[in-house]
């Protein structure tokens, strides 16, 4: 299946997945009020199929994550080698990506300290989703010497098994740099081998969504059961709190660009304006491509050169809203559960936001939404339950996660021209 139309078809599952949330609310609502035929035991039923759908969609994780590291950091490594050009372009990915992770740390803690979640509809939704009686033990109770010990793991198949997915992380990175020491001869088949059981993992990932509707409606009947219609209000939040700190990224782009990228906030904002629109109506940063090249060369004053090998590169392997958006939804996550947010858990949290960001495949958010998620959350010591509640409204926010990526896209295009790119022709002419 090709990539415009994988994204037509996640886009339209993203709206039946919608529409399964708020009807199994309603439904769970109706069923609290006037009862359910079968009582407990139609419920257990329900709830025993959604978890089976989240079950599935864990499955996927530790493979996943472990091959999309390994292909990533291999990809970057063999593009890193090709030149200057592309060395460069790497080095600005790399800032770009570690500057907007500690912006997402700080811009969500403090809109939830502006806007703190409502703690009864925080406690019905808790209450709603199966299984989170139990919350993971995370990092903040070892403290410095805990995180120490987990980076390293004495038993990668013992971690992996255990859920210790920061160790799994660290893990992979050193494997994946590893690789590249190796001959070509032995690089390439481990490299394919990986890059096989990552598209294998993915082909199961969309067997799994295909039953999103079925699944996400039965865990938010249970939900709807439990707390009636009081976590929507929880759930616009989460959408409200995510999109802003998006939208906040998107703007410091701008001044990223203007300040790094030498071009003034009009001529940028025009010649992003067309890529955006794009962006906002098909949430695939590949089916932006085109036009980023066309007003890369066309209005920003990059290079054929540079527009053709940097603009590429970004969509393959830079995602500037990835590590702000995920660690948005953690942070929310923690926050809804009553979680300490030590340093220590978000800097763990930041270290593996980073890691995925690398590996995190470009297809839209509805796809790669769990996969990316749950490691962190994961290594923070959230729980997953509540993930595939927040996945049925991932609609809104993907729209603002792709916007943001081709912003940054053009920006770091700019920014790796240099002192090479023209100057913007109307300032010079003093209009």
């Amino acid at each position: 299946m090709s990539r415009s139309r994988t994204a037509a078809v996640m886009s339209s599952l993203s709206l039946q997945v919608l529409a399964a949330l708020l009807a199994g609310l309603a439904a769970g609502a109706a069923a609290q009020a006037w009862g359910i035929p079968g009582g407990t035991g139609s419920v257990a039923l329900i709830e025993g199929l959604g978890q089976l759908w989240l079950n599935a969609l864990r499955m996927t994780i530790i493979p996943l994550v472990f091959s999309l590291l390994v292909t990533g950091i291999a990809s970057i490594a063999d593009a890193a080698a090709t030149g200057r050009l592309a060395l460069k372009a790497v080095i600005v990915f790399a800032l770009l990506l570690v500057g907007a992770t500690v912006y997402g740390i700080f811009a969500s803690q403090g809109l939830h300290a502006l806007w703190p979640i409502d703690p009864e509809g925080g406690r019905l939704l808790m209450a709603g989703a199966a299984g989170d009686a139990v919350v993971r033990e995370n990092l903040g109770g070892g403290g410095l010497p805990a995180f120490l010990t987990s980076l390293a793991p004495a038993n990668p198949v013992r971690a992996a098994a255990e859920d210790a997915i920061l160790g799994i992380v660290v893990f992979a990175i050193v494997f994946g740099f590893a690789t590249t020491r190796l001959d070509a001869r032995l690089r390439q088949p481990l490299t394919v081998f990986f890059e096989a059981v990552s598209e294998t993992m993915i082909v199961i990932v969309h067997w799994v969504l295909r039953a999103a509707p079925l699944g996400v409606f039965a865990l938010s009947l249970g939900v709807g059961l439990r707390a009636g219609l009081g976590a929507a209000g929880v759930l616009g939040h989460y959408i409200a709190l995510v999109s802003l700190v998006l939208i906040g990224l998107i703007l410091l782009t701008y001044v990223v660009a203007v300040v790094f990228g030498r071009v003034s906030l009009g001529r940028f904002a025009r010649a992003a304006a067309p890529a955006q629109v794009v962006a906002f109506s098909t949430q695939s940063s590949l089916a932006c491509l085109p036009v980023m090249v066309e007003r890369a060369r066309d209005r920003l004053g990059v290079s054929a050169a540079t527009a053709g090998l940097v603009l590429p590169l970004a969509v393959a392997v830079f995602r500037i809203t990835s590590t702000v958006a995920n660690l948005a939804v953690c942070i929310f996550v923690a926050h809804l559960y009553g979680i300490p947010l030590t340093p220590g858990v978000l800097f763990a949290g930041g270290v593996a936001a980073l890691a995925i960001s690398v590996g995190t495949v470009g297809l839209p958010g509805q796809v790669s939404f769990f996969a990316s998620i749950a490691p962190i959350a994961l290594a923070m010591g959230l729980p997953l339950e509540v993930l595939p509640l927040l996945l049925a409204v991932e609609v809104v926010p993907d729209i603002f996660r792709t916007v943001g990526n081709v912003t940054a896209d053009l920006a770091a295009a700019r920014i790796v021209e240099g002192r090479d790119a023209d100057l913007d022709p109307e300032a010079a002419s003093g209009i």
